[in-house]
C-alpha cells in the first residue's frame, strides 16, 4: 500500500465522523434511522461487518415479508421497520386503459387495488411483531415495472415512525404502540409511482412532491401532520409533464453555520432554508428529470446527479445566493453517471455506480476520473461504506464488496431474490438486507 492510501485509511474514519455531525443529531447507538443511515450518506461506523455470506452461511435470521416495496430498512429501539405494498392484480381492461391521456406504456404497471402497511421486525429473533394497514386505495396510479408502490424509506425517532408512499399518503405512527397517531395525503401525480423519501429536521417531516402536474415542497409539523410550509419549485422549460417530475431525497447540510436543505429537481439544483422553505440558491444543470440519486457532501462541495436525458454528475460549491449557474460550478462528469443510485464519498475520492454495473471513481476536487471497472449485474441500491469496504448490491440478489483504498473485490455474497434496497449496518456490525420477498440478519462467523 503506498503512502497516499495509508494516510487515506488513517484519515477516513474521522472524516466520516465529521459527515456524520453535518445532517443528523446524535440519536443513540441503536439506530439507523433514515434513507442511507444517519448522515444520509451511506457512511457506517461499527465494526465486525460481515465479508462472506450465502443462504447457508452467516445468516443469523430470515424473515418473509408480505407484499412488495424497494424501501430500505429503519432500525431503533430494537425493532426494524418497513413499508410495503399489498397489490390485488388489475384485470386486462384496466390495464388498457389511458392515463394522463395516453395509452398505458410497456414499461408501466397498474394494481386494481393496493394496500400500504408498516411492518415491525423484533430485531433479535427476525419476528414480525406488527403489521399494520396504513392506507388502502382502490385503482391507484400506475407505477414503473422496476418501481412499488412502497418504495420511500420511512423515517424514525425517539417513539415514532413516520412512512410516506407519495400521493398516496404519509402517516405517523407510535412505534411502541402501533397506533396510527395522523394520516396526510397530498395531491400529486407522479406517472410512475413514488420515489422521495421524507426527512426529519427539528420539528417539522419535509417531502420533495416533484410531480408531472406541479412541483413543490411541503414541510408538515411532525406532531400533527398540518402543513408549516409550502414552496413553489422555479419554472421549468418544458411542457411535457413526463420531464417535469423528480424522485430525489433531501440532504440537510451546514453551510457558514446555516442549515441547508439541497433538492435536486427537475431542471434545478436548488437549496433551501428548511425552517421556513425559503430558496438559498439554485443552479439550472439543464433538462434533466427524474433524479432519483440523493446528494453528497464532501464539507467543501455537493456532488449531484442531473437524471435522464443528460445523464451527468454535478460538483458545486454551496456557499451562494440565488441563480449561482454562473459561479459555483466546480466541475461536470458527463459519462456513465447513475440515473437510480447515489454516490458515495470516500475522502477525497468519490464512488459512483450507474444503472447498467459501470463503477467509477472520481477525484473530488477536480473530477478526474481515477479508476473505472465493471461489476456485474444492474444496479439501483446505493453503495454503503463501512470499515474501510464498499458493499454494492445488485437487482440479481448478489453483493459485492470492494476494498476501498485500491477497489480490489474482496467477495461476491449471493442471496435469493431481487435487492433494490440499500444495505443497512447495525451497532455490532451485522447487515441488514432486503429482497424481493425476505429481510436477512447477516453475521460474521
Amino acid at each position: 500500500m503506498n503512502t497516499s492510501s495509508v494516510l487515506r485509511c488513517l484519515l477516513l474514519p474521522f472524516v466520516l465522523l465529521s459527515l456524520a455531525c453535518l445532517t443528523w443529531p446524535a440519536e443513540g447507538a441503536d439506530v439507523w434511522p433514515q434513507f442511507r443511515g444517519p448522515d444520509g450518506q451511506g457512511h457506517a461506523t461499527a465494526v465486525g461487518v460481515p465479508l462472506h455470506w450465502n443462504e447457508r452461511n452467516n445468516i443469523r435470521w430470515k424473515s418473509a415479508l408480505p407484499g412488495r416495496g424497494w424501501s430500505s430498512p429503519v432500525v431503533a429501539d430494537g425493532n426494524v421497520w418497513l413499508t410495503t405494498a399489498l397489490e390485488t392484480a388489475a384485470e386486462e381492461s384496466q390495464r388498457e386503459k389511458r392515463v394522463a391521456g395516453r395509452p398505458l406504456a410497456p414499461q408501466l404497471d397498474v394494481a386494481q387495488s393496493i394496500t400500504l402497511r408498516a411492518i415491525q421486525v423484533e430485531l433479535a429473533s427476525g419476528q414480525v411483531r406488527h403489521n399494520l394497514e396504513l392506507f388502502h386505495i382502490d385503482s391507484p396510479q400506475p407505477i414503473h415495472a422496476l418501481n412499488s408502490y412502497a418504495s420511500p424509506t420511512p423515517v424514525v425517532e425517539n417513539g415514532r415512525l413516520y412512512c410516506h408512499f407519495g400521493a398516496f399518503g404519509t402517516a405517523c405512527v407510535d412505534t411502541t404502540s402501533g397506533r396510527v397517531v395522523w394520516q396526510n395525503t397530498i395531491p400529486l401525480e407522479h406517472m410512475v409511482g413514488p420515489g422521495s423519501s421524507p426527512v426529519l429536521y427539528r420539528n417539522l417531516l419535509i417531502l420533495t412532491c416533484d410531480g408531472a402536474d406541479q412541483q413543490y415542497i411541503l414541510a408538515l409539523d411532525k406532531n400533527t401532520g398540518e402543513t408549516v410550509w409550502r414552496t413553489d419549485r422555479p419554472p421549468l422549460r418544458v411542457d411535457l409533464g413526463d420531464y417535469k417530475k423528480s424522485f430525489s431525497t433531501p440532504l440537510i447540510i451546514q453551510v457558514s453555520g446555516q442549515a441547508q436543505m439541497v433538492i435536486p429537481g427537475a431542471q434545478w439544483f436548488i437549496a433551501y432554508n428548511p425552517d421556513s422553505g425559503q430558496e438559498i440558491w439554485r443552479i439550472d444543470h439543464g433538462n434533466g428529470f427524474s433524479i432519483a440519486p440523493r446528494p453528497v457532501f464532501d464539507g467543501q462541495r455537493l456532488f449531484l446527479c442531473t437524471g435522464f436525458m443528460r445523464k451527468h454528475l454535478w460538483a458545486v460549491r454551496p456557499d451562494g445566493k440565488g441563480d449561482v449557474t454562473e459561479t459555483h460550478i466546480v466541475w461536470k462528469h458527463t459519462r456513465q453517471m447513475p440515473t437510480m443510485s447515489s454516490p458515495l464519498v470516500l475522502d477525497d475520492r468519490l464512488l459512483i455506480i450507474n444503472d447498467q454495473g459501470i463503477a467509477s471513481c472520481l477525484d473530488t476536487a477536480t473530477g478526474k476520473r481515477l479508476w473505472r471497472d465493471r461489476i456485474a449485474g444492474k444496479y439501483s441500491a446505493s453503495p454503503l461504506l463501512a470499515e474501510g469496504r464498499i458493499y454494492l448490491c445488485n437487482h440479481a440478489g448478489r453483493t459485492t464488496v470492494l476494498a476501498s483504498d485500491d477497489f480490489r473485490i474482496l467477495a461476491e455474497n449471493d442471496l435469493d431474490g431481487q435487492i433494490m434496497a440499500s444495505p443497512v449496518v447495525l451497532p455490532g456490525g451485522d447487515l441488514l438486507l432486503r429482497t424481493r420477498t425476505h429481510l436477512y440478519r447477516i453475521t460474521s462467523p
